[in-house]
């Protein structure tokens, strides 16, 4: 495939896990140094052996090949540890087109890191993907109990989903009329005044683009059950359109100043408004799983066609037979069509 990290691992086998049908990985992250397992990924193959009453063979530190042989999907309720910052938005990812596909509810709550410069933060999920997810008739909820930052994590997120009979195909190649842009801007064991400060910057460079934010201020300090063992801070960013949601996030830095992470995200997401896309980088990759168990065809325009998105497509073209059309090239804007296999269980 095309992206050689835990990506492949985790989706291929949430679609084997989806389509009953035994798999076999091997160079697992083989570009990466160290190859192999890392703990994040042995989590995400624990809980989707779980949900589909799975087994799996090399579930070890480095292992570098995995056979993965699912059961039968089944509903119930879950507990996980990462056991580090490791990110559990990833592991949602893997995990949720299996979840809606139970045959009964599914309560998922893991341990892990919430927040994370590699991954996108659970706040994303909630306010972006759960909410495109809905249109197309998935029953999910998402709520946050603890945040988690590098390095030690321990953050606490759960995850309740319905059964889904069918999924309806997703229209979002047009940017629609702008009904809403939210802000929240987060922070835990640090000053209010950074969080003030990211959101006094982003907003006033969406007002001067002729956008009207409304945000939340999120300030926690340790006592407060949700505030993070680990210092850290950030924002998420989301637009609700007539035709669907997209967003950005920017997580802070130690060094960086709070008005340049709140006015990084504000131009990002003002890029994607003035160019009239409706469907931002990191939604494109997430949406791919999904439009290819849809019934009928899915089309997004999106403002950059990844590596992830490519490695996504092609995945469920060999796994699940989807058919997908491409108009754009790596790294550039693009819209992708998709026929979708009307997964059903």
């Amino acid at each position: 495939m095309l992206e050689g990290g835990g990506q492949i691992l985790r989706l291929s086998t949430a679609l084997a896990a989806l389509m009953g049908e035994p798999i076999r990985i091997v160079r697992v992250r083989g570009k990466r140094r160290p190859p192999g397992l890392r703990r994040q990924h042995m989590t995400a193959l624990k809980v989707l052996a779980a949900l589909c009453n799975g087994r799996v063979e090399g579930l070890r530190l480095g292992s570098t090949e995995v056979f993965f042989e699912p059961g039968d999907i089944g509903g119930g309720s879950y507990r996980f540890d990462v056991g580090t910052a490791g990110s559990v938005s990833l592991i949602l990812q893997a995990a949720m087109p299996v979840m809606v596909f139970a045959s009964s509810p599914v309560k998922l709550r893991l341990r892990g890191g919430t927040n994370n410069p590699m991954a996108p933060p659970v706040d994303y999920l909630e306010r972006v993907l759960l909410e495109d997810l809905r249109l197309m008739g998935v029953e999910a909820r998402l709520r946050v109990y603890r945040r988690g930052f590098y390095p030690r994590g321990g953050g606490e997120v759960e995850v309740q989903t319905q059964p889904s009979l069918r999924l309806k195909p997703l229209m979002l190649q047009k940017l629609g009329r702008i009904l809403e842009v939210r802000g929240l801007v987060y922070s835990c064991r640090l000053p209010s005044h950074i969080a003030d400060r990211m959101a006094s910057s982003a907003s006033e460079r969406l007002r001067r683009a002729g956008l009207d934010p409304v945000f939340e201020r999120e300030v926690l300090q340790p006592g407060n059950p949700k505030c993070s063992l680990d210092p850290g801070c950030g924002i998420v960013l989301s637009v609700k359109h007539s035709h669907g949601f997209f967003g950005v996030d920017n997580l802070g830095v130690k060094g960086k100043r709070a008005e340049l992470v709140g006015s990084e995200a504000a131009e990002q997401l003002i890029k994607l408004v003035e160019g009239g896309y409706p469907v931002d980088r990191h939604l494109c990759d997430q949406l791919i799983v999904w439009m290819a168990l849809a019934d009928g065809v899915s089309r997004i325009k999106t403002i950059e066609l990844t590596l992830h998105a490519l490695t996504c497509i092609e995945l469920t073209k060999t796994i699940l037979k989807a058919e997908f059309k491409v108009e754009g090239d790596l790294g550039k804007p693009a819209v992708i069509e998709c026929r979708g296999i009307g997964y059903k269980k």
